[in-house]
């Protein structure tokens, strides 16, 4: 079947004025042998534009169709000038490129077929005019008039009648159409309803949800069939949709308090609006589950940490007193010991130590979890917790062959923050990066003021980090590296420099490249202006180099 059942038509009524036209021609040179050459040239040209519709059909186009109806014209006021112009028997004719336009059924097309076909008339009445030509013999004269008003006539009564039938069909088309589109809405799950911004409904598709009905929702409005706590809410909803667009809401039924609808509002370009309304009472009980599932998890966990921060005493006192006793044992303050008891002394102690690092990581990440950190801010120079820390492991730094270096500027960097939160900071990173720095390898420590933010980097030489383990960085008790490594931590060194740079409102971010090392910055809004912070006065601490 065609895609365009018009250019069908109008091919097959061009084919069949063709055939009619020379069958025309043949008739009568039968009938009337002295038949003028006039008369015949005006036959055949009357018969060109229907064979040449035939030729170009197979290079339909819009551009196409113009060119034939502006053909169709030039032959008929052709034909008409060769047997007398205006006032000939095929005068008719020149509205031939009207007829044709409309067989194709395109408005663009049959103005401008009205348009060609004035031209073929005024060339006509210039020909009866100025060509001289004689009218044919009265006898052809009549048979070829009637074959010209006929033959257009014709044309013009089917192309009419056939864009009627058409306009008829598609019409009925889109009834049916329209009829399944209503019938598909009254069968979806939902109630579809176009309504105004006061909750006045105009139409209603669909099946009403639990707690609703379509005469309650037409005679008093949707506002009104909502529970009164959530009418207000509802009416908003309304509101913004007509204002922005579009909004949703959610709310209980006044007629079912048992149950919980939403609806979806969306304006359409006329103002109206459209709404699906549904009943949502299994995803708003699967959501208030899960909003009370974390709930309860928030309480477990702020539970465990007020637990573990409240037991901060608890755990350091007695631990506190093994690491002095055995300190006391291992420098023999009281006498000598035997060199067995001598070497358990020293591992009770660095046991102690290492277990005290511990517990305070664990009992500092507790307390901010549990939202009972406080910073002690003051106003110091930025180098001196960093150089205090650059100290304190550079003895380890050198036991293990690592170069460790510090880039300080020379100028004070005066801020405003916890200044043994910051050294905590320096300290864990110095840790991290001893860690995973074989001998030999190098650590940079590079302090810089950007724009009233205190930047620290800590870049090592080391093994660096896998990307599937640099996502997991930075979260409580995660670790990165092999089993060996692992075991000389807990997991929570980089947890707890974030957790220390988001409590001064600062980041920390990680860069690292596998076999290469990793650089670890953290960004901290704490520098202050330069006079403010020589209240303070610090002693400058020198640089490591």
């Amino acid at each position: 079947m065609s895609e365009d059942p018009a250019r069908d038509a109008a091919l097959l009524q061009s084919g069949l004025w063709s055939v009619g036209v020379l069958a025309a021609l043949g008739l009568f040179i039968w009938l009337e042998p002295q038949l003028s050459t006039a008369t015949v040239a005006a036959l055949v040209a009357g018969a060109v534009p229907g064979i040449l519709a035939q030729v170009l059909r197979l290079r339909d186009s819009e551009r196409m169709r113009t060119l034939l109806i502006g053909v169709w014209a030039a032959c008929a006021a052709f034909a008409a000038g060769m047997t007398g112009g205006l006032a000939g028997p095929l005068a008719a004719w020149c509205a031939a490129p009207l007829a044709a336009a409309l067989a194709f059924d395109s408005r663009k097309l049959a103005a401008g077929g009205a348009a060609l076909s004035l031209v073929a008339f005024a060339l006509a009445l210039w020909a009866s005019l100025a060509s001289g030509v004689a009218l044919p013999d009265p006898g052809v004269a009549v048979w070829l008039g009637a074959l010209s008003v006929g033959s257009v006539a014709v044309w013009i009564v089917a192309s009419v009648a056939r864009a009627l039938r058409g306009r008829s069909e598609r019409a009925a088309s889109a009834e049916v159409a329209l009829s399944r589109l209503e019938y598909v809405l009254s069968q979806q799950p939902h109630l579809i309803l176009t309504l105004d911004a006061s909750g006045r409904l105009s139409g209603a598709y669909g099946a009403p949800p639990p707690g609703f009905s379509l005469d309650q929702l037409f005679t008093q409005g949707l506002i009104a069939s909502a529970y009164h706590p959530d009418r207000a809410g509802l009416q908003n909803a309304l509101l913004r949709a007509a204002t922005h667009g579009s909004a949703e809401f959610g709310f209980t039924p006044w007629a079912s308090l048992d149950r919980f609808s939403a609806i979806a509002i969306r304006r359409l370009p006329d103002g109206l609006l459209i709404g699906a309304l549904r009943d949502a009472s299994i995803q708003h009980a699967r959501e208030a589950a899960i909003e009370a599932a974390r709930s309860e998890a928030e309480n477990l966990n702020a539970g465990k940490s007020r637990f573990l921060a409240n037991m901060s005493h608890e755990l350091r006192t007695p631990l506190n007193a093994v690491i002095g006793f055995s300190d006391v044992m291992r420098q023999r303050l009281f006498g000598p010991l035997p060199e067995r008891y001598a070497e358990y002394a020293e591992l009770i102690h660095e046991s102690g130590g290492h277990l005290l690092d511990l517990i305070n990581d664990v009992l500092d990440m507790s307390k901010i979890e549990a939202a009972r950190y406080e910073l002690h801010k003051e106003y110091f120079d930025a180098r001196e917790p960093v150089s205090a820390a650059l100290r304190l492991v550079r003895g380890q730094a050198e036991d293990a062959e690592i170069t460790l270096t510090g880039v300080l500027p020379q100028a004070p960097v005066n801020v405003e923050a916890d200044q043994r939160a910051l050294k905590q900071i320096v300290l864990n990173l110095l840790s991290n990066a001893m860690k995973f720095t074989p001998a030999g390898g190098s650590i940079t420590v590079v302090v810089n003021e950007d724009d009233n933010v205190l930047e620290l980097c800590v870049a090592d030489t080391g093994v660096g980090v896998a990307p599937e383990d640099l996502k997991r960085l930075g979260r409580p008790f995660e670790q990165a590296g092999d089993a060996l490594s692992k075991a000389q931590g807990s997991g929570l060194g980089l947890s707890l420099v974030r957790a220390f740079s988001r409590l001064h409102g600062g980041e920390m971010t990680i860069e690292s490249m596998l076999g290469e090392g990793t650089a670890v910055t953290v960004r901290l809004p704490v520098v202050i202006a330069e006079e403010r912070g020589q209240r303070r006065g610090a002693e400058i601490i020198p640089l490591i180099r």
